[in-house]
């Protein structure tokens, strides 16, 4: 029987009451040392409570991995405080939530390292510009971890699942997407080493497998899920042959046994707005037998399309999430979807964070 999007489906530990998801969403809203404003958190994500899981927005690891502006962090016992209301406000409105792990590598800015290097898989500079406390500013070169560090940078993350656990969350999601570190060691034209993190796909996936690994021996493969970004360039990191790379990624992961895969892509486009790129998703299928999400602009049509033909499980969404909190209501009766305002999206209060309508209050 062809799965719809408001079938349940079970994710590991997690039994979610359907099939749409709510992607991670940066939308800033914490203080001071990364300190998440909980109050303010605790309304958003429980608004959101109807979604089959929450996967709670990139929260940084350590302050190395952390390059923006009011960002939240899961490094310290203030941060973990701070996440506790917003996991218990989710649960007591009968949701589940998970959080997206993230170490941004060499998109940190010195600024948020007290002028030192960015690390990352080699000494590159991502174009464009980072986003700090006194503007926009040219990223600079990073730096090349040293082999001895990596244990360390695996050990950040397996901190930083087990205080996840500790605040409240149901599991986590590996950021190995979007030209943040994992995915800057998966790709040949950021990924420059001759060592056994570098050269041949087996090397350059080593990384992503031995985190993934070290947090599943930390909190059970159950909890613990990926997020990827197979197709196109992405904040500079790209890959001149992508299909073997991914999909050699994808099968590590199969043998892992995490809960399962997400990846930022759909038919016909990349990762930042490009067009005709070719869809990896299909030769991942192949590889990865657990449940599988897609992402990046979805609507109804291409989700039911994408559940149906066995390509997906499930369907996360993400900007969509932002102006409607009830979007599985939305999509199940086929609403009108409230538009978001982008000037709101990395505010500091409430405004374009918890003041959109539900459909009750906008048919009123």
């Amino acid at each position: 029987m062809t799965a719809t999007l408001f079938d349940p489906i079970q994710l590991g530990a997690i039994t979610a009451p359907n099939r749409v998801l709510m992607a991670p969403l940066t939308r800033g809203r914490s203080v001071g040392e990364h300190v998440p404003m909980s109050d303010l958190k605790a309304e958003y994500y429980s608004q959101r409570s109807t979604a089959g899981l929450i996967i709670a927005e990139a929260t940084g690891i350590s302050q190395e991995g952390l390059g923006w502006p009011s960002a939240p962090g899961i490094w310290s016992n203030a941060q973990i405080e701070a996440w506790k209301p917003v996991t218990e406000a989710v649960h007591k409105a009968d949701g589940r939530i998970i959080l997206q792990l993230w170490h941004m590598g060499r998109l940190v800015h010195p600024d948020f390292l007290g002028g030192a290097q960015p690390v990352s898989a080699s000494a590159t500079t991502a174009p464009g510009y980072a986003h700090t406390a006194e503007g926009k500013k040219d990223y600079t070169e990073a730096r090349a971890l040293e082999t001895s560090e990596i244990p360390r940078i695996i050990s950040d993350y397996v901190s930083a699942a087990k205080n996840a656990i500790s605040a409240g969350f149901d599991g986590v999601q590996i950021h190995a997407a979007n030209g943040y570190l994992i995915d800057q060691f998966l790709r040949d034209n950021t990924n420059l080493r001759t060592d056994e993190y570098g050269g041949s796909i087996e090397n350059r996936i080593r990384l992503l497998r031995e985190v993934t690994q070290a947090v599943v021996d930390a909190i059970g493969s159950e909890r613990t899920s990926v997020r990827l970004s197979p197709n196109g360039e992405t904040q500079g990191a790209n890959d001149s042959n992508p299909v073997p790379l991914f999909t050699a990624a994808a099968a590590a992961l199969q043998d892992i046994g995490i809960a399962f895969l997400e990846l930022r892509e759909i038919k016909g486009y990349g990762n930042f707005g490009q067009t005709d790129v070719p869809r990896i998703s299909p030769e991942i299928r192949k590889v990865f037998k657990g449940p599988l999400v897609l992402n990046q602009e979805y609507t109804r049509e291409l989700a039911d399309e994408d559940l149906a033909s066995g390509l997906a499980d499930a369907i996360s969404f993400g900007r969509r999430y932002i102006s409607n909190p009830d979007l599985v209501e939305r999509l199940r009766t086929g609403a009108e979807m409230t538009p978001d305002n982008f000037k709101t999206w990395y505010a500091p209060d409430a405004e374009g964070y918890t003041d959109y309508p539900f459909l009750e209050a906008a048919d009123a």
